[in-house]
């Protein structure tokens, strides 16, 4: 008995000293991988310096949302009032049309935007002749490449009362000519089919990458069982790309609210105003314009935090339901 209850003291002396060698020679593992791949380092440094200079040292000035900022005082100089902001943000008149018309957008964007590169990439992919399919892929990437300015502006020429193409379509049936640009009825549809004419074929790349990886042998074999060309789609391609879908949706969950506000911003106007007032312009309206810095970042720090808590609920349920998440 005393030799078995003297084990444990003597063991913990001998162990003791053990934990600085291990944890020397990890440090030693590292210094050896980094001094090995020192080119890879090299190349990811600047995303790093990027990430640490745009993204994480602003951070610092997130606290200005619990102040009441006084330029002359600085960030650190200026009174702590809490949650003052955030108060008045959820009792103003515009928190429920802001939170509405933000997250119907969002909403309306994902539910006909997400699905649609997906149709597309295996559409393309069933595609037998190369050129076509290179033409198609070529038609639908190109609209990516135009900047906001231009996109708004093609819409309006399109969309245009008296010279638009869609409304002498529209009087050519007989019908009367519709301004989808001031009526609010009209701008969550007008923004979010723009949006996916403008990305659907940018965004099916990465699924055209994962088509490409699933086993060629896979549609051998369901050929040879009799299997039609839907059925392959439905019961190889789709489950094959699913990884994949997953972690887009859970990305595309994460930014619900975050509505961009170029687009939005070029697009607003008085008569749509009531669909159009959205957080991201609320935020340019009383930050920039008005220069209430401090409630424009708690307006702000508001969207974000409701994004980041979407993002955590779908990559857990996600995990979940399946083996594939975030982390």
């Amino acid at each position: 008995m005393s030799q078995e209850a003297s084990s444990p003291q003597t063991a913990a002396p001998s162990s003791a000293p053990a934990a600085p060698a291990v944890r020397k020679r990890k440090r030693s593992a590292v210094f050896k991988r980094v001094r090995r791949n020192w080119d890879l380092y090299l190349l990811i440094l600047p995303v790093l310096v990027f990430f640490l200079v745009f993204e994480y040292f602003p951070m610092y000035g997130v606290q200005i949302a619990f102040k009441n900022f006084i330029a002359t005082k600085g960030i650190w100089g200026s009174p702590w009032v809490g949650f003052k902001h955030f108060e008045r943000f959820f009792e103003s008149y515009y928190f429920w049309r802001l939170l509405t018309n933000t997250l119907g957008i969002g909403l309306y964007q994902l539910v006909v935007g997400f699905p649609v590169p997906i149709i597309l990439a295996l559409m393309i992919n069933e595609v037998r002749s190369k050129k076509f399919s290179k033409f198609v892929q070529t038609v639908t990437y190109a609209p990516h490449f135009l900047s906001t300015v231009v996109l708004v502006g093609m819409v309006f020429i399109f969309l245009s009362p008296q010279t638009g193409l869609l409304n002498m379509a529209v009087t050519w049936f007989r019908g009367e000519p519709v301004n989808f640009l001031t009526d609010p009825g009209w701008f969550k549809s007008v923004y979010v089919l723009s949006g996916v004419w403008q990305q659907m074929g940018w965004s099916s790349i990465i699924y055209l990458a994962a088509l490409t990886g699933i086993d060629p042998q896979l549609h051998e074999a369901a050929r040879v069982d009799g299997a039609s060309r839907w059925q392959r789609i439905l019961h190889i391609n789709l489950p094959g790309i699913m990884p994949t879908v997953t972690i887009l949706l859970i990305l595309n969950m994460g930014s619900l609210l975050g509505v961009g506000f170029e687009k939005v911003y070029l697009m607003q106007n008085s008569l749509n105003m009531q669909a159009s007032d959205v957080i991201s312009t609320h935020v340019y309206q009383k930050g920039i314009i008005d220069g209430q810095y401090s409630y424009s970042a708690a307006v702000g720090l508001f969207n974000s935090v409701i994004n980041f808590i979407l993002l955590l609920t779908v990559n857990r349920i996600a995990r979940k339901v399946s083996s594939t998440s975030l982390w």
